[in-house]
């Protein structure tokens, strides 16, 4: 787990860099540590920089530590005809399972939470850490109906079969014929 080697510099022989060292952006190396199936996460444990113990699984998991990624999407009502524009622009720095395999085809699927939700899914795109979509959805909804609902979107795996990997959401209050533009924290599906 460690890499024990000098790092170069006088007087640092003993700092060890970890693949689970907390200052190192998390998306870098958790598929790594996903494949590691040989270690019980629950029962490994190492000691951080102020000496505490944590386990792996609270390191490497937990929502607030893990880097998900992030989805930038844009947003415009046309009153004059009563639509709502939804762009998916792109997804940058994400990171999915390794039991998805290394490049999965990824989509976003979108839903307005309307009491009859509306559903809608981009073109399944190859995997990697920034995969731009540039698509838009347009829905004739009345501004009123919008204005108490969100948006939705799942990041979804098609290959080598349909799950879930993230998800955000955003609420649809300040609707305006004014394009707005979002980037939005992808978390871990719900459950």
């Amino acid at each position: 787990v460690s890499d024990l080697r000098p790092s170069g510099l006088p007087g640092s022989l003993d700092v060890s860099r970890s693949m689970f060292d907390l200052r190192s952006p998390p998306h870098r190396f958790m598929k790594r540590y996903d494949s590691v199936s040989s270690v019980p996460s629950s029962t490994s444990s190492r000691k951080d920089s102020q000496g505490s113990n944590r386990s792996l699984d609270t390191i490497t998991l937990s929502g607030d530590e893990r880097d998900f990624g992030r989805l930038n999407v844009k947003l415009c009502y046309v009153s004059s005809v009563e639509q709502i524009w939804i762009t998916v622009l792109h997804c940058k720095d994400l990171s999915w399972p390794s039991s998805c395999g290394e490049n999965p085809r990824i989509c976003v699927k979108g839903i307005l939470t309307l009491p009859k939700p509306v559903h809608f899914k981009s073109s399944a795109k190859e995997g990697c850490h920034d995969i731009e979509f540039m698509e838009t959805f347009v829905f004739a909804i009345k501004l009123q109906s919008l204005q108490a609902v969100r948006l939705v979107f799942k990041i979804q795996t098609q290959t080598p079969r349909k799950k879930t990997i993230g998800e955000c959401s955003l609420a649809l209050r300040e609707l305006s014929s004014q394009e707005s533009n979002h980037w939005l924290d992808i978390s871990p599906p719900s459950k």
